[in-house]
């Protein structure tokens, strides 16, 4: 793994061959948790495809003018000229793999794969997601002295990290930016001595074995497993929707809602999330139309009393939509009155998308005892219905969802888990 500077890159580059450049960043989540597998298969890649790192901080001037925008940012050379995909962010391995493999013969590829020897460890307990529940249990089992990795197909911080402000967590008079809040959360987990397996692909979880293999080649085994898998946006399953989700249809305010500026946006729903997030939109946005289903709002009466204020926002009580179509740059929703059954087309230059969660269960759904909602059944410890596996967090059963509750839940399940353990 050879670190250059900017004053090196021309010299590195003209070298020709096959080049990867990662731009990285201190105090920087993603990037820890790229490093290692960057590192990895620098070792696998490295006879044919050199290596190179760069401090974004120190060399800011050509990140920009090669269109790096956040860190880490992986860049792909050959020849001298740049090729491929730039991957950002929460950088998975699979993800350099395909990019990498792209610069090779298929004869080289398969002779690589054949050196990749398959890695087992051992942990005392593994946590199954890096929202609030499963750090706050990470916290608590690392202070119990309890060996524990935590495992997400994300970076840590879950919904909470997309959330654009939080403002009724104990503890902070002011309200928190949400990246802030779960960067936190992570941080002091981390620091503590939780092991991090973060940004990663989750090939299979077995849980009578109680283990989980990642990025296809790495076995972890655990004493026992808490799952904290979360919940994932409901989809309306209506046509038009998963041919323009990204593409102008949206399941995250903090992530989209600066590229509405000036903008006209319909959002969907009736909820907390539907009604803060409106709010949050109207920031950005020059008009905003919340479409509901119902006569009224299901939001906290203090989230309905600022949307009602809100000049910008108008609602649409009793439809709901039936299509998706863009033309142009616009997306043309069609939605039906519920008392008529009347159709009529919305206008607008994107469309958010707020009804609902469900949880991240599909990989061991008929493993474990439901409730008729598809939420996974615990007891009062947060023991599932199979020993030695606990669930936390959204992903269970529960009448309130919120932040406070699942740091309630990772806290019980660690107190139980260190009792099992002692």
């Amino acid at each position: 793994m050879k670190e250059i500077s900017s004053s090196e890159f021309e010299l590195e580059i003209n070298a020709g061959g096959k080049l990867v450049l990662d731009f990285y960043s201190t105090e920087c989540p993603p990037c820890d948790a790229l490093a290692p597998k960057f590192e990895g298969l620098a070792q696998l890649y490295g006879n044919d495809i050199r290596f190179v790192k760069m401090y974004r901080q120190a060399n800011r001037e050509l990140a920009e003018k090669l269109g790096v925008k956040s860190s880490p940012s992986l860049l792909f050379f050959e020849d001298g000229k740049q090729i491929g995909n730039m991957l950002s962010g929460g950088i998975k391995r699979s993800e350099i793999i395909h990019e990498l493999n792209n610069m090779l013969t298929h004869d080289r590829v398969e002779a690589i794969k054949s050196q990749i020897k398959p890695a087992v460890s051992e942990f005392d307990v593994l946590i199954l997601g890096a929202g609030p529940g499963g750090l706050t249990a990470g916290l608590y089992l690392c202070q119990s002295k309890v060996n524990t990795v935590l495992i997400d197909i994300a970076l840590p911080g879950g919904h909470v990290s997309t959330t654009h402000e939080v403002s009724n967590y104990p503890g902070f008079i002011d309200p928190q930016p949400g990246y802030l809040l779960s960067h936190n959360m992570s941080e002091q987990t981390k620091l503590c001595g939780t092991s991090y397996k973060v940004a990663v692909d989750v090939t299979k979880i077995d849980l009578n074995k109680k283990e989980v293999v990642i990025d296809e080649f790495e076995t972890i085994r655990a004493k026992k497993i808490i799952i904290a898998t979360g919940t994932s946006p409901n989809l309306m399953g209506i046509p038009g929707e998963k041919e323009l989700k990204g593409k102008g249809i949206s399941y995250c305010a903090t992530c989209d809602a600066k590229y509405y500026d000036d903008k006209e946006v319909l959002v969907i729903g009736g909820g907390n999330s539907a009604i803060e997030e409106a709010d949050f939109i109207s920031k950005f946005a020059s008009k905003i139309t919340v479409v509901h289903q119902f006569d009224s709002f299901t939001a906290n009466k203090q989230a309905q009393e600022k949307l009602f204020a809100n000049p910008k926002i108008q609602t649409k009580f009793g439809f709901e939509p039936r299509s998706f179509v863009r033309e142009g740059d616009k997306i043309i929703t069609e939605v039906e009155d519920l008392k008529t059954h009347e159709r009529s087309k919305l206008v607008s230059d994107g469309v958010f998308v707020f009804i609902g969660m469900k949880p991240n269960i599909d990989m061991f759904r008929d493993k474990l005892e439901l409730d008729s909602w598809g939420y996974v059944n615990t007891n009062e410890d947060m023991l599932t219905s199979m020993s030695d596996i606990y669930a936390v967090g959204d992903v269970i059963s529960k009448k309130y969802r919120q932040i406070t509750t699942a740091v309630a839940d990772g806290t019980i399940a660690a107190i139980s888990i260190v009792k099992e353990l002692s």
